[in-house]
């Protein structure tokens, strides 16, 4: 495991507790042999993408930041791990979903001009961006290594959508959930090593899970339990049985990459964390 502080933030949209915990082997492998932690995180509301994602990179709450919609299509007025990360002298680079180069790069997104942004005078330093749901996580993935390798960021930002995507096709109750949860679950069994040997700390999230209508949104367990797993030597390893609030995740990034939290983040109160 890491001792810096280079940060891999994987959001997997979409992705509901329940069936993380049932259909992820490899990240459960990890917690039961000493090497990572699993929390229950509890999203904010409305259970939606891209206020959520909002919250993730913010701290803050959609109230607050007035990204309340999937409709809501502007930059963030927030200060964003990106902003924090360039603040603090620090690297960054993201293979991420369109939404969050709207957020904090260039609003709305032009696909002609805005998929690969490379060197930019901007909160994202380097991005590839997608905007087709079904976009594979095979190919994300791979893009995140090509910007891991190319470009040595001290903070990875990885947003993968498939598990959404089937989410809504066959609903959270289905093979095909399931088995898209496991698929990733596989793919990051395949990368995970060679980006913590890179000396990478990883974290593994959600912005909201998925119901039985192949829908999300509202204030079920469904809608808003998701997952939060953990390799860092800063937390301590093992099941949590406790839940975490969603606005603990940035302060959280901001205690792994060592920078100081925006002033309106929460303060980080996540037991484990050493």
């Amino acid at each position: 495991m890491s001792t810096n502080q280079k940060l891999i933030f994987i959001m997997i949209d979409g992705l509901r507790y329940d069936t993380a915990v049932k259909n992820m082997g490899y990240l459960h492998h990890l917690v039961e042999k000493g090497q990572a932690s699993r929390y229950k995180v509890i999203s904010e509301v409305p259970s939606m993408s891209r206020p959520l994602y909002e919250v993730l990179l913010t701290g803050t709450p959609p109230h607050q930041n007035g990204i309340t919609s999937n409709h809501v299509v502007q930059l963030s007025k927030e200060e964003s791990i990106f902003h924090l990360t360039k603040k603090n002298g620090l690297s960054n680079a993201t293979a991420s979903y369109h939404w969050v180069s709207e957020l904090y790069n260039s609003a709305p997104f032009d696909p002609m001009k805005d998929r690969i942004q490379l060197n930019a005078e901007k909160p994202i330093e380097n991005g590839i961006f997608y905007w087709e749901d079904h976009y594979p996580d095979s190919h994300l993935f791979a893009d995140a290594q090509y910007l891991l390798e190319s470009k040595s960021p001290d903070f990875l930002y990885v947003h993968s959508m498939n598990v959404d995507d089937d989410g809504h096709k066959f609903t959270g109750d289905s093979a095909g959930y399931r088995n898209r949860v496991i698929a990733v679950d596989t793919l990051m069994a395949t990368i995970l090593p060679r980006w913590l040997k890179e000396g990478y700390q990883i974290i593994i999230t959600a912005d909201h899970g998925m119901n039985d209508d192949g829908q999300h949104g509202g204030t079920t367990p469904e809608d808003r339990e998701v997952p939060l797993f953990i390799i860092s030597d800063k937390v301590e390893t093992g099941f949590f049985d406790i839940e975490v609030p969603q606005l603990q995740i940035a302060p959280l990034v901001c205690e792994l990459l060592m920078i100081e939290p925006s002033a309106v983040m929460k303060k980080l109160e996540i037991q484990g964390v050493k």
